[in-house]
Parts: structure tokens; C-alpha cells; sequence
């Protein structure tokens, strides 16, 4: 038997700047209720989840950058509220993007505040469960995105997650 309500795939991005060496992440405010979120959203038509993950940064915190890696940091899922008030299951995919650019206008500016913080803080204000362990694990590795002399590759983190 079919799902009636099939599970909402969506993408996100943990946006992160490397300052004085040391890695901060950008957080947003939700437009409803104002908790500390990620940027994410539904991954529509042919958009790959990266690309995707992309564009919301870009529309929900007006940051560019770029994906560090084509494996999900990770994935978790929630239940998303819809306008109907139906609460369908989501699962986002949530991958890391450095930033190079922050813009000054974009499409949800005003509809949110934004605030750049520590790894660390960002587990403290984050209140979505699943986003709490993907800041814990970026903490693992953050010294070598700051030190990018040592560099982390893809298959490192691949290795990492076995």
C-alpha cells in the first residue's frame, strides 16, 4: 500500500567562516517562531540535494560559498508544520558550505536575523534535535577546516563516519 503523505526531502547547509583561525557557523531565526535553525529547504524538480542546499542559503541567510564535499555531513529528520497544519515527516540533508560571499539584499531579508557564532554556541542556541549531532560532529573536525595546510578530503570524511 502506497504512503499518503510520502516523506518531504529536503536539503540544508551548516554555512561556515573561517575568522582569526578559528570556524564560526551562521545561524537564522525561524520566521515563525524565532529559535536559532539552519537554512533548509525542499529539494524541487531536477535540483540536486547540494544545489538545493545551496539555494536556500542564498534565499533564507544571503550567503554564497561553496560545498566542501558531495557526502551529507548528515541527515536527520523532523516533522515539518505545514500552512494546512498537517505535520509531515521530513528528512534533510545537511551539508557543509564555506562562505565567500554575504550579501547585502536577497529574498528573505528582513523575515529573519542571522547571527555568526562559535561551533560550540551554535549547539547551545540550536533547539532542533537532529541539527545538534551535525554540529558535534563538525566540531570533531573544525581545526582542519581553520588549518586548511592539513585540508580534509572527502574520503577523509568518508572514513570518518565508519
Amino acid at each position: 500500500m502506497a504512503a499518503t503523505n510520502p516523506i518531504l526531502h529536503q536539503a540544508g547547509v551548516i554555512a561556515y567562516r573561517i575568522l582569526d583561525g578559528k570556524v564560526q557557523v551562521l545561524l537564522m531565526t525561524s520566521r515563525d517562531t524565532g529559535r536559532w535553525i539552519i537554512p533548509k529547504g525542499n529539494i524541487n524538480g531536477r535540483s540536486t540535494p547540494s544545489k538545493a542546499a545551496e539555494k536556500e542559503a542564498y534565499e533564507e541567510a544571503g550567503v554564497r560559498g561553496t560545498i566542501t564535499s558531495s557526502i551529507p555531513l548528515g541527515i536527520y529528520t523532523y516533522f515539518k508544520q505545514l500552512g494546512s497544519g498537517e505535520a509531515r515527516e521530513a528528512a534533510v540533508e545537511v551539508y557543509l558550505l564555506r562562505i565567500r560571499e554575504q550579501l547585502k539584499k536577497w529574498p528573505e531579508k528582513g523575515e529573519r536575523n542571522l547571527s555568526w557564532v562559535s561551533t560550540k554556541e551554535a549547539v547551545d542556541l540550536v533547539e532542533e534535535p537532529g541539527v545538534v549531532p551535525l554540529l558535534r560532529r563538525l566540531m570533531e573536525f573544525e581545526e582542519a577546516l581553520a588549518n586548511p595546510k592539513r585540508g580534509f578530503s572527502d574520503t577523509q570524511r568518508a572514513r570518518r563516519r565508519r
